[in-house]
């Protein structure tokens, strides 16, 4: 196998990867906030990863070789997971379950269309119209779970932030990657995440450090936490700047729709959710999609190294 080949594979199975952990992440979030409120929740998440991170003292005393991506760093921090989760949150508060994912289902277009300028990747017709096949696939089993919720201003513009959240994270993971590694990109993002989720969630507690610890007794409460900082933070987010620093943005963002399809698939094998034919057509959509995205790229598309 040549090399580019085997670096495009590993990519891929990256993005594969952490988008799978992301599919299951919404499990353990629902569990973690039958405990706490949600900034507690992401609060603790991110803070446990960012500690984590320093179980690696070689990469962290590499970091120093990204100074000179110190504000894109903390850019690309803000953008996710502060700004895409804020937004997300808010969005799903203020608005039809339908809605929001449909609007979630739109980064991997919005990311595409936006790495065209600024990034000069520009899609091929064939990797734009299994993009939207892709999406199509979200989008119905968005509108298969119902309407509930009431959509009003507060929630349409939260998700417009989410969206452009989301993209923003593309766009800058990919285009420092020749700057700061997969490590020092997932450290940045980790530790701006802790520091203003804490801030957030002792406001939310109105600085009691008790009740702010308060839910870490819960056995069923920390197992999520450990879930959502360990595979879903570090693991997932690392495997996905690995991914952007191969990968051109259209074909990486779009496996953020395998997410849906694996949180299908889990919620019926732990959730006993109900499972319809019509699941399956969509399910098989957004595979196909995304195996079309992969392969119509351009030819002569160029990697990072």
């Amino acid at each position: 196998m040549k090399i580019k080949d085997r670096s495009t594979l590993l990519a891929t199975l990256a993005a594969v990867c952490c988008h799978s952990f992301w599919g299951v992440s919404f499990l353990a979030s629902r569990t973690g906030l039958d405990s706490a409120h949600v900034f507690v929740l992401l609060s603790h998440r991110f803070l446990l990863s960012f500690l984590v991170m320093h179980c690696f003292p070689r990469q962290v005393g590499r970091l120093r070789e990204a100074k000179g991506a110190l504000l894109p760093l903390l850019a690309l921090g803000l953008a996710q997971p502060v700004i895409y989760f804020l937004g997300e949150q808010y969005g799903i508060l203020h608005s039809t379950t339908s809605f929001s994912g449909v609007m979630i289902a739109m980064i991997p277009v919005v990311s595409t269309l936006a790495a065209a300028p600024i990034l000069k990747e520009r899609p091929t017709a064939g990797q734009l119209v299994f993009s939207l096949l892709s999406v199509g696939g979200v989008i119905g089993i968005g509108l298969m779970n119902g309407s509930s919720g009431v959509l009003d201003g507060i929630g349409v513009a939260a998700l417009l932030v989410a969206v452009a959240g989301a993209a923003a994270y593309s766009l800058l993971s990919r285009s420092i990657s020749s700057k700061a590694s997969p490590f020092a990109r997932t450290y940045a993002m980790m530790g701006l995440g802790a520091l203003v989720f804490t801030v957030l969630a002792l406001i939310q507690c109105k600085g009691s450090l008790a009740e702010y610890i308060r839910p870490l007794g819960e056995s069923s409460y920390l197992l999520s936490v450990l879930f959502l900082s360990l595979l879903c933070s570090v693991a997932g987010f690392f495997l996905s700047g690995y991914a952007l620093t191969k990968l051109p943005v259209a074909r990486e963002t779009v496996f953020s729709n395998l997410t849906t399809a694996v949180s299908v698939f889990a919620g019926v094998v732990f959730l006993r959710e109900p499972f319809s034919w019509l699941s399956l057509v969509c399910i098989l959509l957004i595979l196909v999609g995304i195996y079309g995205v992969q392969r119509t790229a351009p030819k002569n598309e160029a990697q990072s190294t």
